[in-house]
């Protein structure tokens, strides 16, 4: 037992490993994407989720209401959460790498100004 511990904590570190290798660029630097924001992985989770189980639920409710017998309404709903739950996931994914986008556009802006700022105190230091 505890040599699969070590053996599924091994392969997950290796995985772990292999995805850093993956997200890095040619010079070692990790480069932007959804998958390395610290926010964006658990809030496309939730997303899917409260779609999935939306879309179940809507459809169920829909079904029951329409009397189908319950085989059909459970088998519809189910698809329709599946459905949803891809819908979801990629609205999420497609909202979250404009946001990505836009906090590197913020975060530039803001060093910019920096730069610009110390720039103005050294000439004004010179002067």
């Amino acid at each position: 037992m505890a040599s699969d511990k070590a053996k599924a904590a091994a392969k997950s570190k290796a995985k772990a490993k292999a995805a850093a290798k993956a997200r890095a660029g040619t010079d070692g630097a990790v480069l932007p994407s959804v998958a390395n924001h610290p926010r964006a992985g658990a809030q496309i989770a939730r997303a899917k989720a409260w779609g999935g189980l939306g879309g179940f639920a809507l459809v169920a409710f829909l079904s029951w209401r329409a009397g189908a017998p319950l085989e059909p309404t459970l088998l519809r709903a189910l698809a329709a959460g599946v459905a949803v739950y891809v819908a979801a996931w990629a609205c999420a994914v497609v909202v979250w790498r404009h946001l990505v986008v836009a906090e590197l556009r913020a975060v530039r802006a803001h060093r910019a100004a920096q730069v610009a700022k110390r720039a103005a105190a050294r000439r004004a230091e010179a002067s």
